[in-house]
């Protein structure tokens, strides 16, 4: 792997070093997450997740709500709300690499001091989900108006075989593109990040659009892949989801670790290893300003 970029100081933080990545380097870390999910398969907490929300859909749809032109967005939202879903995922991966014991008991997040700051990233995600289901809705009705389609048959042969249909398949995944671009920058390593270190979400975010923009080739790959095998997982009925999805958020820790510069003092997992919370005031902005302005013009 080559040698790390230069690191990069943000708001008083250090941010960590970014590494370049190779191609050889995703596969290795798809070949991870598929060795984690061997070891502790996930999919049964991913079926309790998924199919729920299938069975709405289908309940909406047979009590005659308009859900029909939202199942390609809704089904494309998963690789925007996936980033959430695989929190736990990325804890076995790190328990596992640390040697630890892991079980459903280990998936909770208390011993990160970085929970507010997932929070506020896990609303942030969840805001843009909203907005590209807004956006969708609203390509549908510029090219199609109010009315409901009245069949799927119908609905189907409006978007395949008309100008209209054409005309929103087109932009619709343009600015889906659009949308899955910005939720890759600011999340493939960030919540991993926060799960390994005291952070908070602007320092993650920071950190994961340096690692998209220092290896935008293989992070654009990257993108490509996870498109790919959410399509395949999801193509025959979701059938595919409870697998492909554990199998890239164990992935996705092992890129975070490939891509980021280790900590230098890590977070241990016991109590007496980890790091005390260092207590900020108000007061201490204005101090921390001008100490950071003075660094600055002594560098110069």
């Amino acid at each position: 792997m080559a040698q790390s970029l230069t690191v990069v100081e943000t708001r008083g933080q250090t941010l960590p070093a970014i590494r370049r990545l190779r191609v050889a380097d995703l596969f290795d870390a798809l070949s991870k997450g598929l060795s984690d999910f061997s070891a502790m398969p996930s999919h049964a907490l991913f079926l309790c997740l998924i199919y729920p929300i299938i069975g709405v859909v289908l309940g909406a749809a047979a009590f005659g709500f308009d859900i029909l032109p939202l199942l390609y967005p809704l089904a494309a939202g998963f690789a925007l709300m996936g980033p959430i879903a695989a929190i736990g995922l990325y804890e076995i991966s790190r328990r596992r690499e640390a040697g630890l014991p892991v079980a459903i008991g280990h998936l909770h997040l208390s011993h990160t001091h970085s929970r507010r700051a997932i929070v506020e990233l896990a609303l942030a995600l969840l805001a843009i989900f909203l907005v590209w289901l807004a956006t969708a809705q609203e390509i549908y009705v510029a090219n199609f108006g109010y009315l409901a389609p009245a069949t799927i048959d119908g609905f189907l042969h409006n978007v395949l075989f008309t100008q209209a249909g054409w005309n929103m398949i087109m932009i619709g995944n343009a600015i889906g593109f659009v949308f899955a671009v910005v939720v890759l920058a600011i999340s493939v390593v960030s919540f991993p990040m926060l799960l390994d270190r005291d952070a908070g979400a602007l320092e993650a975010v920071a950190t994961s659009i340096r690692a998209v923009t220092a290896n935008p080739f293989t992070m654009a790959l990257w993108g490509l892949i996870v498109a790919a095998l959410l399509f395949v997982g999801t193509a025959p009925l979701f059938l595919g989801l409870p697998i492909v999805l554990p199998v890239l958020g164990h992935a996705t820790w092992h890129l975070y670790r490939k891509v980021v510069e280790p900590d230098p003092l890590p977070r241990g997992f016991e109590d007496e290893h980890r790091r005390p919370k260092v207590r900020r005031y108000a007061a201490d902005f204005p101090v921390a300003l001008f100490t950071s302005f003075g660094r600055a013009h002594a560098d110069d």
